[in-house]
């Protein structure tokens, strides 16, 4: 029997939280697919893709989990030509509504069911690509990134299992780097 919406949603949110150490082959698991999504996706939706997130900035602990940001030139012809691809791919996706404007969200998965790659896939004007800031600040403050580290830790370990009070803990500390990232680069990100 194929599961609700609101069942999938309460799984994904529920799944364990582990911080593990920086692994040098993230890097090559955001090429990997990065690849693969330009090789099995309508270029003409596509315009870029970014690895972002925690995994993204060298010597950060992390969830095991390669964030990638796609920039697609409709989102709505995502939902109608990309959506139906990834999920005959064995891909989750979600409709994203918790910001504005809501985007695609995808979850893929190794053989054993632990996710592996989250893909983002927003418009231009999403401010979710501030994100990219936020990572390129963390990468050039290594002291900003290990207290970051230092939050999700302790995060993990009081929200083994709850994705939305663990992201709800890291986001004033993103609010604020972000804000002072955007102002040490004085770019709106993007």
């Amino acid at each position: 029997m194929k599961k609700t919406l609101e069942q999938r949603i309460e799984e994904a949110i529920r799944e364990e939280i582990s911080i593990v150490p920086y692994n040098s082959k993230w890097s090559n698991l955001f090429e990997n697919e990065a690849e693969f999504l330009r090789s099995k996706l309508p270029e003409s939706l596509i315009v870029r893709i970014e690895h972002f997130g925690s995994t993204a900035i060298i010597g950060l602990a992390a969830k095991p989990v390669i964030d990638i940001l796609v920039e697609v030139s409709s989102l709505e012809e995502t939902r109608k030509q990309i959506v139906p691809l990834l999920e005959a791919e064995g891909y989750d996706y979600f409709w994203r509504t918790d910001t504005s404007p809501a985007y695609a969200w995808f979850i893929k998965r190794d053989s054993e069911g632990k996710r592996t790659h989250h893909i983002h896939m927003v418009e231009a004007d999403s401010k979710l690509w501030e994100r990219l800031c936020f990572r390129d600040y963390l990468r050039e403050f290594p002291d900003e990134a290990k207290r970051y580290a230092e939050l999700k830790q302790t995060l993990s370990e009081k929200y083994p299992n709850d994705r939305i009070a663990y992201t709800e803990g890291k986001t004033e500390f993103v609010a604020s780097m972000t804000e002072r990232a955007k102002r040490y680069y004085e770019t709106a990100c993007s």
